[in-house]
């Protein structure tokens, strides 16, 4: 008798582990048409590593620098790597076309403190920075002047450039979004999103559809509507630790998030989303009639003891805790895992609907940082464990 097969589940697959970093690797990057890794650790080293015969990364590079570097930007046509320091300096080099070696070029002045994100735009010739000094600047990267700044609420953990509208989009660690409209020399604001609770972590901007995903600490995903222009905000619910890194794979309409706990979703973003309603305000349940504990007057006209409020993730209604004793995920409205739903609601959702639009990994370490190659299909991914791991997404991101 013949066995089943089952199909097995499709997973990235680890292609190699890069180790021997004294401490954390706080950014990284492939380099696109090599089998090559730059890294920077908060040894102050920056390391670029080259695949050899045998298999094995060894490092090509291995430059020391004067302080701990944060973070980079590598533009692969130019082979200029911009690296922010926790000086506030920004040091730019220029790597040889054969990976094994890296000249100076510019040092930018460009923070009081701890340069936050860097981000080189080839087609502007600017050079994007933020700091802890809640400062975000840009600089000509040819002459190395700075051609303006603008002053920030909370300091910038985000940094996305759209180059054909010349918006930059900033993320703060007070939970918002500022959308800025960049001029050569000045700059004025468009607009602000807030919608996280917590610190905004990642951002991931989409030039095709015109969206904006940000992450954050509060464990959740917002896909931002900018091209429509009807403020939709859409919740994505499938993480339960802070969100790292964010990227698009925009050819198969696909986004991959990483969190710290060392998770990686592949969400299918080619599907028609629902914004979670808003949550309405009520004395007493929207189902029952029953007050809740705040509602003094109709509990002594009732003569009934007050209840907890809750509310449904489908509707928004208030309800109390017996008419909402349900669970379900609802994917479409960005909830991987089952929430709290009304018993009304509950019967309402089909199997069709809770059918999942995501798919979830382990990457076996506490990931700080990620990075997507889109050209290979390879994600990168590094970790406390001071080790860098490269992955083949194309099972899961085709």
């Amino acid at each position: 008798m013949a066995a089943d097969i089952q199909p097995q589940a499709r997973k990235p697959c680890l292609l190699s582990k890069i180790e021997g970093f004294q401490e954390i690797v706080s950014s990284a990057v492939i380099i696109p048409k090599e089998d090559g890794v730059i890294s920077l650790s908060e040894d102050r080293t920056i390391r670029v590593w080259l695949k050899r015969d045998g298999g094995q990364y060894w490092p090509s590079v291995f430059h020391t620098m004067p302080s701990s570097c944060s973070c980079m930007s590598f533009n692969p046509e130019t082979r200029r790597l911009s690296v922010g320091m926790d000086s506030g300096s920004i040091c730019e080099f220029v790597l040889s076309e054969d990976y094994n070696k890296m000249s100076p070029a510019l040092t930018y002045q460009a923070h009081q403190g701890r340069v936050t994100v860097v981000l080189f735009v080839l087609e502007m010739e600017w050079l994007l920075s933020t700091g802890q000094d809640k400062n975000f600047t840009w600089h000509c990267s040819e002459s190395g002047q700075q051609l303006g700044s603008y002053r920030t609420a909370a300091w910038v953990s985000g940094l996305q450039f759209d180059v054909e509208t010349r918006h930059a989009f900033v993320g703060d660690q007070s939970g918002q979004v500022t959308i800025l409209k960049l001029e050569q020399d000045s700059c004025s604001l468009v607009t602000t999103f807030k919608g996280h609770t917590g610190n905004v972590t990642a951002l991931c901007w989409d030039p095709v559809q015109r969206v904006l995903f940000s992450g954050s600490l509060d464990h959740s995903i917002i896909m931002w509507d900018i091209g429509g222009r009807k403020g939709t905000a859409i919740e994505l619910q499938g993480h339960n630790d802070k969100v790292q890194g964010l990227c698009y794979a925009s050819h198969t309409r696909q986004l991959i998030s990483c969190s710290s706990d060392g998770s990686i979703v592949i969400w299918n973003m080619d599907v028609t989303r629902q914004e979670t309603p808003e949550w309405l305000d009520s004395d007493s349940c929207q189902k029952c009639e029953q007050p809740f504990f705040w509602n003094f007057k109709q509990m002594w006209d009732s003569k009934k003891i007050g209840l907890r409020q809750h509310h449904c993730r489908k509707c928004g209604q208030a309800v109390c805790g017996k008419c909402s004793s349900r669970r379900s995920t609802i994917p479409l409205m960005g909830f991987e895992f089952e929430v709290r739903v009304c018993d009304s609601c509950h019967e309402s959702i089909t199997d069709e609907d809770r059918a999942p639009t995501a798919t979830f990994h382990d990457s076996k370490h506490n990931i700080v940082y990620m990075h997507y190659e889109p050209t290979t299909g390879n994600l990168l991914t590094s970790g406390s464990d001071k080790v860098i791991k490269l992955w083949d997404m194309t099972p899961v991101v085709s």
